[in-house]
């Protein structure tokens, strides 16, 4: 793979993940409330790198949307930590994302089918 190809497909992985993060953070939200910090573990722990630098914007912009709902909690070492958690709506709009996410990787799997496939000689 030549340089240009490489760096296009870098480019294209990366707007990739940046269209999936919002269903990725209602998703790390799904069972339970987690502060910033963990919501990044969790991403990370399912191959997502994500930077703070993107998640803070991204969840202010969900608290303010009314997706999520914040609250200030005293951590173990006096820190407070805010903590995220969907609201109804915010569990709604996962649920629809999920549900279009699901048909869209349906059909863009069929589509890939023949690039996967490996040739054989008959």
């Amino acid at each position: 793979m030549s340089r240009h190809d490489e760096e296009s497909l870098l480019r294209w992985e990366a707007q990739m993940k940046k269209g999936c993060l919002e269903l990725a953070v209602l998703a790390a939200l799904w069972d339970q409330a987690r502060y910033g910090l963990e919501i990044l573990s969790f991403l990370e722990g399912e191959d997502l790198e994500v930077s703070e630098g993107t998640l803070y914007p991204l969840l202010n912009r969900l608290h303010r949307d009314g997706l999520v709902i914040t609250d200030w909690v005293e951590g173990d070492l006096g820190h407070p930590r805010r903590y995220y958690e969907l609201t109804s709506v915010g569990r709604d709009l996962a649920r629809s994302m999920s549900s279009r996410w699901c048909a869209f990787t349906a059909t863009l799997r069929s589509l890939l089918t023949p690039l996967t496939k490996e040739k054989t000689d008959v």
